[in-house]
């Protein structure tokens, strides 16, 4: 407020200056004047002097010639120097106008002032309304982060194991079992056998012809530590794929191996029928003997994985 103040006193003593400063250069201290009564009479004075001379000089010509001539040289130009015009006093319509503009000057510096206040006022309020929408924004990622977790560590979870059958000999079934909290859902099931030299000559992602698995009928609803045999594996299986007896006899010495893999589709019935669709891959490999077989897992991460 000073400054504002300070400002406007300025303003003001300017506005004085500018009315005052023509009838002040009128009246000066030591300005010179002159008479017009002496001025004239100087005049007439130089105009009569020329009468008595002649009246005094009458009697020769010759004479009176020689003292024009004299007089012509001695008289000098009369310079007359005209007052300055008194200043014009101000009307009431002019008074009024000064006034008026001296009050708008005032009115304008003052709106000019206050619109730079608003706009500092709503610059200050447009930056805490962005720093409570990005604090906002933050804490809606913050929940929506919580509420996956929560939902993920609530989620059904479908993990293979393989069990050997008690009735069958040299016969294996794989089994999916639900480790989540929630019920899930087995929508599919899919299973593919593959002869290979090793892991690394499989196809880079599982490849599936059509085979299905016929143990059960889908879907199937596990609940919270159940399982189910989801493909079920045996010597005779692993013959019926090989097409010769040379193939057969190079999975029986480990040149080559027999792979089968395959795949669940489940969904987590806690959440809409049309999402949260999650799947569990599997792969193993079926150890040929004469004597005992066997079925562990093995395979590369893309044929062992949860979504």
């Amino acid at each position: 407020m000073l400054k504002y103040l300070a400002v406007l006193a300025v303003v003001l003593a300017m506005a004085q200056t500018s009315v005052q400063a023509p009838g002040q250069a009128s009246n000066r201290p030591g300005a010179t004047r002159q008479n017009p009564g002496s001025a004239n009479s100087a005049k007439n004075a130089a105009v009569s002097s020329p009468s008595a001379a002649d009246s005094q000089n009458a009697g020769t010509q010759a004479p009176k010639a020689e003292s024009d001539e004299g007089a012509g040289e001695r008289r000098q130009p009369i310079i007359v120097t005209l007052p300055a015009a008194p200043p014009a006093p101000w009307t009431l319509r002019e008074k009024i106008s000064w006034g008026a503009s001296l009050v708008l000057v005032v009115l304008g510096y003052a709106g000019v002032m206050l619109a730079l206040r608003t706009l500092k006022i709503i610059q200050r309020q447009t930056e805490s309304s962005e720093a409570a929408a990005q604090a906002a924004l933050e804490s809606a990622h913050a929940a929506l982060l919580n509420a996956q977790s929560i939902l993920g560590a609530e989620r059904p979870w479908l993990l293979i194991s393989i069990e050997p059958f008690l009735t069958m000999e040299n016969c294996f079934k794989v089994m999916a079992t639900n480790r989540g909290r929630t019920p899930a859902r087995i929508v599919a099931l899919a299973a593919q056998m593959k002869i290979a030299q090793d892991e690394t000559h499989l196809p880079a992602s599982p490849v599936f012809d059509g085979e299905e698995s016929g143990g059960r009928p889908v879907p199937i609803i596990l609940l919270p530590g159940e399982s189910t045999a989801i493909r079920r594996v045996s010597r005779d299986d692993v013959k019926r794929m090989c097409k010769s007896e040379e193939s057969l006899r190079r999975i029986a010495e480990w040149e080559d191996k027999a792979f089968i893999y395959g795949k669940v589709t489940y969904r987590d019935l806690i959440a809409p029928s049309d999402k949260q669709i999650h799947e569990t891959d599997w792969c193993c490999w079926f150890i040929y003997r004469e004597a005992q077989c066997n079925l562990v897992s093995a395979g590369p991460p893309d044929y062992n994985r949860h979504t």
